[in-house]
């Protein structure tokens, strides 16, 4: 397999598919979506125009504009304006999106704590030297 690139990535997308849905169960029965909370994530550090995040997503404005809306009546975000275009919207995390937001958080990681604890030293040991590895794959080459 580690000769073939196609079997690997196979395997890979199988494998991480299965830890985003693990994820994804930790925080089921939120009235916030999983993409909804993808969007809450983006807004972390500071505010971000509505097509920055229509891209960062891969949707369509008018779907990002759904998604902000709901979020915007549910209180976990709040519209404002660019200081450098007066034209342009942006949208950030109020104080309750971002305790929503950091809840989600915790109650993944403890999820993922839990479930590694169970593995042995040796297994973390493993999973500690793919990380790096893991993160590269992540990296948007064609910005670079």
């Amino acid at each position: 397999m580690r000769d073939d690139p196609t079997q690997m990535a196979e395997q890979v997308s199988k494998v991480l598919r299965h830890l985003v849905l693990l994820l994804r169960r930790s925080s089921a029965g939120q009235p916030v979506t999983t993409q909804q909370y993808a969007v809450l994530g983006s807004l972390e550090h500071g505010p971000r125009r509505m097509t920055e995040l229509a891209e960062e997503h891969a949707v369509q404005l008018p779907t990002m504009t759904v998604q902000i809306n709901r979020l915007e009546y549910a209180g976990l975000v709040a519209r404002g304006s660019d200081p450098a275009d007066a034209r342009v919207r942006t949208v950030e995390l109020t104080g309750e999106g971002r305790d929503r937001l950091h809840a989600v958080r915790r109650a993944r990681i403890a999820r993922l704590a839990h479930d590694l604890a169970a593995l042995s030293d040796d297994e973390r040991d493993v999973l500690a030297a793919a990380l790096p590895v893991l993160a590269k794959l992540g990296i948007d080459r064609t910005t670079q």
